[in-house]
């Protein structure tokens, strides 16, 4: 069974990272499931507005939002129990940090496409 992953901030955008990273999950095996409360679907897929939409448990959730919204959306994210929380570059601050190890959360701080083998500039 392959993992699951949410990617908060996915987009239809295909310069922009959080779509990078939604097709990169895709070739490596992932079941991906976008986040973006704009968006019906992206790459395909259907979007959900909200983390806590997401019908399954996650193995990975991986953040591609600004660290003001970021911080919008933590209480969610603690909600569904992933193992693995990616802020990916441009989504941290040190608020948001301290509100995600408040919450339990241990964040990593990192490229997670980087993470799973791939590179973003091969998207």
């Amino acid at each position: 069974m392959s993992q699951k992953v949410a990617v908060i901030g996915a987009s239809n955008n295909r310069e922009k990272f959080s779509n990078k990273a939604v097709r990169a999950y895709l070739k490596q095996g992932y079941t991906v499931y976008p986040v973006n409360h704009k968006e019906d679907s992206i790459e395909g897929l259907k979007a959900y507005p909200s983390v806590r939409d997401i019908p399954d448990a996650l193995d990975r959730i991986t953040v591609y939002l600004p660290p003001k919204a970021t911080l919008t959306v933590l209480d969610d994210i603690a909600s569904k129990g992933a193992k693995e929380l990616f802020l990916n570059p441009g989504s941290e601050s040190d608020e948001v940090i301290d509100k995600a190890k408040t919450l339990g959360l241990a964040p990593i701080l990192a490229c997670s496409i980087l993470d799973i083998g791939e590179t973003p500039k091969d998207y």
